[in-house]
């Protein structure tokens, strides 16, 4: 016979590799990529030459381990699109991007290109900041979006979230919350009064985010 067919990978291959996978998501969601590989493979407990042989580049290390956040991202991108109620799927689009980013600098960076070694998901921006645009366009032409709002107000927004990034997990998530309600607010054509309450703020964050912090 002159072909074989290819022989299915072992086990513990298979192992290693989601293993690999699942440490990459967590090193680089808390440390962002600016994390040595190194530091993956010791958190998965293998060696770097068995995390080079499933990734033999950090770009493609970072790509696959964040493909599902991306998923995450245009479904976000698409359910809002398609909600009946564009100023609704406005919201829900603002606290969803939040939330993904909360739980994953990594996956904040490389969307964001804030690191020089990221994946290019330049496509992928090109494509939410269109369908973000014209969400936008619907919501404001209900009246309940500002009339001044742009797209690049939104990438702003993320750049401030990117500021609860060093806060311990729990804290970070419900700050993120807090946030995502008081932009909702200021996206707000007119002000809501005696409506939506933002969650409770944590203690969490440390002492120079508590009340009456200089």
């Amino acid at each position: 016979m002159t072909g074989q067919l290819p022989r299915p990978a072992r086990s513990d291959a298979l192992d290693n590799r989601a293993r690999i996978l699942d440490s990459a998501r967590t090193v680089f969601g808390e440390k962002g990529l600016g994390a040595p590989v190194r530091d993956v493979a010791r958190h998965a407990g293998v060696g770097p030459a068995t995390l080079y042989r499933h990734f033999p580049t950090k770009q493609a290390l970072i790509e696959e381990a964040f493909a599902e956040q991306g998923r995450a991202c245009h479904a976000a991108v698409r359910d809002a699109l398609t909600d009946p109620d564009p100023w609704h799927g406005f919201r829900g689009l603002v606290e969803r991007i939040c939330e993904l980013h909360a739980h994953s600098w990594g996956f904040a960076e490389a969307f964001m290109a804030a690191f020089p070694e990221t994946v290019d998901f330049a496509a992928d921006r090109e494509r939410t900041v269109r369908a973000v645009a014209e969400l936008a366009r619907r919501a404001q032409e209900t009246g309940r979006l500002r009339p001044g709002f742009v797209v690049d107000d939104l990438i702003l927004m993320l750049t401030a979230h990117r500021g609860l990034r060093d806060a311990p997990r729990p804290a970070r998530l419900a700050a993120s919350r807090r946030f995502a309600a008081y932009v909702i607010e200021a996206f707000r054509a007119v002000p809501q009064t005696g409506g939506h309450t933002p969650p409770r703020p944590t203690p969490c964050l440390g002492p120079a985010h508590s009340p009456g912090a200089p």
